[in-house]
């Protein structure tokens, strides 16, 4: 059986690859508005799940995988920054605080039936001074990333701790896509 994954993300691409080298790409092109009065790991599950069953619909004998991250801190949600300035605020939000990475998994087989499942990650990170934020937004690299931060490049040394699944933060939880695969037979 055919794996899709349905996101051009990078990271997401090489965490799919720990488990299977067998695996094509599809994008999905969703609107990814958030629902209200929906938990954040209800919203990254059913978001996942809509991208999952949108390149189904496309490809229809394949299983497809999606997922969705969403970070939070202090009760707001912060998606990719939209500016520098967007990052900045969000970089100095997290500053000195413990936040949530809430990443949602599904997987939508050709019998129309879709797994999907959460993950919410704790991630605290050091006080951040004035400079640091500067430099890491002139890198470039908070610009594509939830919460304006990637854990597994130069964000990472603005991490203090972590309680959960590393791989969720980068996008991907990995052992819980793992345990859905062979749930479906399909590892």
């Amino acid at each position: 059986m055919e794996l899709i994954l349905a996101s051009q993300s990078p990271r997401r691409q090489e965490l799919l690859g720990l488990l299977t080298p067998d695996f094509s790409v599809c994008p999905a092109d969703i609107d990814e508005t958030l629902e209200p009065g929906l938990s954040l790991t209800e919203q990254v599950a059913r978001l996942a799940a809509r991208k999952a069953e949108a390149v189904r619909r496309i490809h229809p004998d394949a299983a497809v995988i999606g997922s969705d991250t969403i970070v939070a801190c202090e009760g707001t949600v912060l998606g990719k920054p939209r500016d520098e300035d967007e990052a900045r605020r969000m970089l100095n939000l997290l500053s000195g605080r413990t936040h949530q990475v809430v990443t949602g998994v599904a997987l939508a087989l050709p019998n129309g039936e879709t797994l999907r499942d959460a993950t919410v990650t704790k991630v605290t990170f050091a006080p951040l001074v004035r400079r640091e934020v500067s430099d890491y937004i002139r890198s470039g690299e908070p610009m594509d990333k939830a919460g304006a931060y990637g854990i597994q490049g130069r964000g990472a040394r603005f991490i203090t701790g972590i309680e959960g699944d590393y791989y969720s933060v980068m996008g991907l939880p990995v052992r819980r896509l793992y345990e859905m695969l062979r749930a479906a037979e399909i590892m």
